[in-house]
C-alpha cells in the first residue's frame, strides 16, 4: 500500500520533514518513490515563507492511484487552499478516550494490589479486636485474681533460681 507521509531530515533538534509518496512497509527515513512537499516546522507560523509546501498536482495524481495520506499529511492537504486538492481529504480530528485507560494486566495488578490492601485492613482490625477484648477481659476480672495468677509466676522463677544452684 502506497502512502504519502513525512519522512524526517534536519539536524538534531531542528527537525525538516519532506512529504513523500512511499510503500508502507519502507522505513520512515528511508526509500521513497516520490518526493510531493516539504515541511518545516522551525518557521514561525506567520513567517513570510510557507512552512508546508505541496505539489498539488502531483498528490492529487497519487492520491487518484489509491494512496493513502497519514493523519499529519490529510491534515495539511485538508487546510491547503489549492484547488487540485479541494475536497479530496477529508481531515477529521481523532478522538480516543479511552487513551489514558491502563491496559488489562495493568488494570489486574491493581485489582491484586487492591486486594491485597483490603486484606491487610482487615487482619489489622481484627487482630485491634482480639487485643480490645482481651483488655476488657482484663478489666473485668477480679482484682482479687490478678495476684493469684503472678504468684504461681514467682514460684515457678524462685524453682529456676533453685535448680540452677
Amino acid at each position: 500500500m502506497l502512502k504519502i507521509r513525512l519522512s524526517r531530515g534536519g539536524a538534531k533538534k531542528r527537525p525538516y520533514y519532506h512529504i513523500v509518496i512511499a510503500d508502507s512497509h519502507a522505513p520512515r527515513d528511508g526509500k521513497f518513490i516520490e518526493r510531493v512537499g516539504s515541511y518545516n516546522p522551525m518557521l514561525p507560523k506567520d513567517s513570510a515563507t510557507p512552512r508546508i509546501v505541496l505539489k498539488a498536482d502531483r498528490i492529487a495524481e497519487w492520491l487518484a492511484k489509491g494512496a493513502q495520506p497519514t493523519d499529519r499529511v490529510a491534515r495539511f492537504i485538508s487546510q491547503s487552499q489549492d484547488e487540485a486538492l479541494a475536497g479530496k481529504v477529508q481531515w477529521v480530528q481523532g478522538n480516543n478516550p479511552k487513551k489514558a485507560e491502563p491496559g488489562k494486566k495493568a488494570q489486574e495488578r491493581a485489582a491484586e494490589r487492591a486486594q491485597r490492601e483490603a486484606d491487610r485492613l482487615e487482619a489489622e482490625a481484627a487482630a485491634k479486636a482480639e487485643a480490645a477484648e482481651a483488655a476488657a477481659a482484663a478489666a473485668a476480672a477480679p482484682a482479687e485474681e490478678a495476684p493469684a495468677e503472678e504468684a504461681p509466676a514467682a514460684e515457678a522463677a524462685a524453682e529456676a533460681t533453685e535448680e540452677q544452684a
